[in-house]
């Protein structure tokens, strides 16, 4: 028994170790590293300001541990959960699984291996993160003392349960059929948003938040009770400024959290939390069995020979002529190029698809509300996302490279007919908004839609050529998308979806960034035709 279980140790670990030493030579888990370096400079120099009404605490161990804690369970929580989705669909594609299938592995420790990878990836990611902390104490000199435990207790009770949920759910994500790709990774960013919303409006009641997987009331409750602001205004802010701004607050003393029993079995549930999603993901694993798969295509992929093919008895060949055909210089059909990638953007969209999109079409032209009308835009742009993360990478992922990379002219035919199809695309979904703008004789406002228009599928197709993958764009477009017209951030409204933005040079802006990432697709398509 005891050999048995070390076995299965070995196992598990070998297959965790191999798995992460994978992921982290990758290019996404380089950039994720990047982005957690500057969130740990971004709080020693003192950009990154966490505040309870309109001061901050004293920078000592408790109240660094603190802040970087909740920069883990908000922005890496994020980030990291796409970094890390990706691991049983590669073995998937790659046909590693098929092999792994034929062995006596269980589906429970293969799963079981793939979240402990992925958590020891976005563990990874965090160590980053109370390094910093200790040189941003150092460096702002207000408390040289250094407490050990007030600095690591944060991440070790808040931070790293959470994100051993997000390796949870990121292999749950993977198991379930319509969650892998990218519906998965925008269903994500919404439970992701409400999840850490959900609990702040239980932070006046006592006792511990069942809901609270993220530590953020934990903290919050705590700093409540030492920093009162006036008429018991407690604000709580987490966000990027300059560093005179995060100077110029008035400072408190707080000591960090008091680390109850009780809290310490909450934040401990939630690892529980993480062991069943993954025992609950491996129920749902199907082990690579293709019988399951019923969008896998019956016949056998290109360039894989099949048993009778190589049992075949060949017959003999003899020499043949074939009649040159004369050399054509027909015109270029770009019309029917233009079509076929419509047609390939709309394939398998279901009749209620149509209903949605013609829903939002007539809302933006029947509102007469500017605000309104503005996020039932944003809403009818979002709606065809998984449309647009396609181009750029079709070709990829549906192995025709070589087939229309080696027809003549790809760059100058093909290619501009894929964006063009996006950004038909766009102005269809949007024209409920640009109808109402154009009978409204606003040529400013037009300019920001039309160029909101045309900066969507730009930017899809440039990540869509250069990173291979959907998922980047998904990640990206969403984040902008929340950001910036939802919240009517008037840097980041690249849609001029709020009112005001056409009056200002951000849809100039915009719109030379639209030419700029052009290019970068279009250079981006040589390197693929190179290699």
């Amino acid at each position: 028994m005891n050999g048995t279980g070390a076995s299965s140790g070995r196992i598990l670990y070998q297959l965790a170790r191999a798995d992460f030493l994978e992921r982290v030579r990758r290019y996404s888990f380089l950039f994720t590293m990047g982005i957690s370096l500057y969130l740990g400079y971004a709080a020693a120099t003192g950009r990154l300001v966490m505040r309870v009404n309109d001061s901050r605490g004293v920078f000592n161990s408790a109240w660094i541990g603190g802040l970087m804690a909740l920069v883990s369970t908000t922005f890496l929580t994020l980030a990291g959960f796409y970094v890390v989705k990706n691991t049983i669909e590669r073995d998937r594609s790659t046909r590693v699984g098929e092999i792994l299938a034929s062995t006596p592995m269980s589906k429970m420790m293969y799963v079981m291996g793939k979240a402990i990878s992925n958590f020891v990836v976005l563990t990874a990611m965090i160590v980053i993160l109370p390094i910093s902390g200790i040189i941003m104490q150092f460096w702002h000199g207000e408390d040289s003392h250094v407490e050990l435990w007030k600095l690591l207790a944060p991440f070790l009770l808040i931070a790293l349960p959470a994100m051993a949920v997000v390796a949870a759910i990121a292999v749950l994500f993977e198991t379930i059929p319509w969650l892998r790709g990218g519906f998965g990774n925008i269903v994500y960013f919404f439970v992701w948003t409400a999840s850490l919303a959900a609990p702040i409006g239980s932070v006046e009641k006592q006792g511990v938040n069942p809901l609270d997987w993220s530590g953020f009331t934990i903290i919050w409750r705590s700093l409540r009770a030492v920093a009162k602001g006036p008429g018991n205004h407690n604000g709580f802010s987490l966000s990027i400024e300059s560093s005179s701004a995060a100077k110029a607050v008035s400072t408190f003393q707080w000591n960090g959290v008091e680390w109850t029993p009780s809290l310490v079995f909450a934040r401990l549930f939630w690892v529980a939390v993480a062991i069943g999603l993954t025992f609950f993901a491996a129920l749902l694993f199907d082990r690579f069995d293709p019988s399951k798969e019923r969008w896998r295509r019956a016949a056998a992929p290109v360039g894989v020979e099949t048993f009778e093919s190589v049992a075949a008895p060949q017959m003999p060949t003899h020499a043949a002529s074939l009649t040159p055909l004369a050399a054509r210089t027909g015109r270029l059909r770009f019309g029917a190029i233009l079509v076929a990638e419509l047609r390939l953007m709309l394939k398998g969209r279901k009749w209620w698809w149509y209903v949605v999109a013609g829903g939002l079409i007539v809302a933006c032209a029947a509102t007469p509300d500017a605000s309104g009308r503005g996020m039932l835009l944003a809403c009818a742009w979002l709606w065809p996302v998984l449309m647009w993360s396609s181009m750029g990478v079709r070709e990829v992922r549906d192995q025709t490279s070589q087939l229309l990379f080696s027809a003549p002219h790809p760059i100058a035919r093909q290619l501009p007919a894929v964006w063009l199809a996006g950004v038909v695309l766009a102005l269809l979904t949007g024209s409920g908004f640009g109808a109402r703008v154009l009978l409204g004789g606003d040529w400013r406002e037009l300019f920001a839609w039309l160029t909101g228009a045309l900066f969507i599928p730009t930017l899809a197709l440039a990540l869509g050529v250069w990173s291979g993958s959907s998922k980047l764009f998904e990640i990206v477009y969403l984040l902008l998308w929340y950001v910036g017209p939802m919240h009517a951030t008037l840097t980041l409204d690249f849609m001029g979806s709020a009112p005001g933005t056409a009056a200002t040079r951000v849809p100039i802006i915009y719109f030379a960034l639209t030419v700029a990432m052009a290019t970068v697709a279009v250079l981006g398509r040589k390197r693929q035709l190179q290699t």
